[in-house]
């Protein structure tokens, strides 16, 4: 039996790019609603969202049971939260910060089995994410020899650093996809996003992802709406953050708020209807 996930869409070369939703906000009932919104994975944020250790494990057994990737951010490069990550059973992992290809060897020891890596074996969380209704229950035995080549590891790369060494990044055996972070990038290179995106961080992104394509890995991309998603996946991109849980749901409810409320000029004319009709009846 194989590990039945998305994610092998996306690592065995076909033309499809799978989409994304960030969750940021902790709670099952937040995992499953958004799990039946449509996306491929979700990115369960323990870097910049509000969820814990315990939260993630959670979050990860809601995303999955609803046939969906969940796929974990880890908050650093850090042996533990890569192991507590994959032990809950997400899907693949998502790295920030790697500044060199030594990070991105160290990165893929902690995630691989061995001999590969140095992963131990013994969650009984990991196999139970890969259960579907067609084929059923997964054993532990195949989760073990399937792991490594099933799940999928992300590096962000959002430095000076890791732009500088992104050749060296790419091409290290285990890393799957590069992510990049445009807004931290932007920081980090001089070139913050404020109104527009800088003709310097444009040519960044396009290094990153000419550097990807080379390797013969997968670039992703964190984009703020579904329409700049389309465009990065137009050029190729194959791995997209499409939208947050903590920004659409403001969006959403001031969005409401703004129509049932009405606009400056919806309450001008009812103003006015209102005055005509003292000055009518009295």
């Amino acid at each position: 039996m194989s590990l039945a996930c998305p994610t092998p869409a996306l690592l065995d070369g076909r033309e499809r790019y799978l989409t994304d939703l960030v969750q940021m906000l902790p709670g099952t009932n937040v995992s499953r609603a958004i799990a039946r919104t449509g996306p491929d994975w979700i990115c369960v944020d323990t870097e910049h969202g509000n969820i814990a250790d315990r939260e993630m494990h959670e979050c990860v057994a809601a995303i999955a049971a609803c046939g969906v990737s969940p796929v974990v951010r880890i908050a650093a490069n850090e042996a533990w939260m890569i192991k507590r990550a994959l032990d809950a059973g997400a899907h693949g992992i998502v790295v920030p910060l790697l500044q060199t290809a030594d990070d991105a060897k160290r990165l893929v020891s902690s995630a691989k089995f061995p001999p590969r890596g140095t992963r131990g074996f013994g969650s009984p969380f990991s196999a139970e994410k890969f259960y579907t209704d067609s084929s059923g229950k997964l054993s532990q035995t195949d989760y073990l020899q399937q792991a490594n080549d099933a799940l999928v590891t992300i590096v962000q790369i959002e430095t000076k650093e890791a732009l500088a060494n992104v050749k060296e990044i790419a091409e290290v055996e285990g890393v799957d996809v590069l992510l990049i972070g445009p807004f931290d990038l932007g920081n980090n290179i001089g070139y913050p996003i404020i109104e527009s995106v800088h003709d310097e961080l444009k040519a960044a992104i396009t290094k990153i992802h000419e550097a990807a394509t080379q390797a013969g890995k997968h670039t992703g991309i964190y984009c703020t709406s579904g329409e700049q998603a389309r465009d990065y996946a137009d050029k190729g991109f194959r791995f997209i953050s499409a939208v947050t849980d903590a920004a659409a749901l403001p969006a959403a409810c001031e969005s409401a708020f703004k129509t049932a409320k009405g606009g400056y000029m919806h309450a001008a004319v009812r103003g006015v209807k209102e005055g005509v009709s003292k000055m009518t009846y009295s």
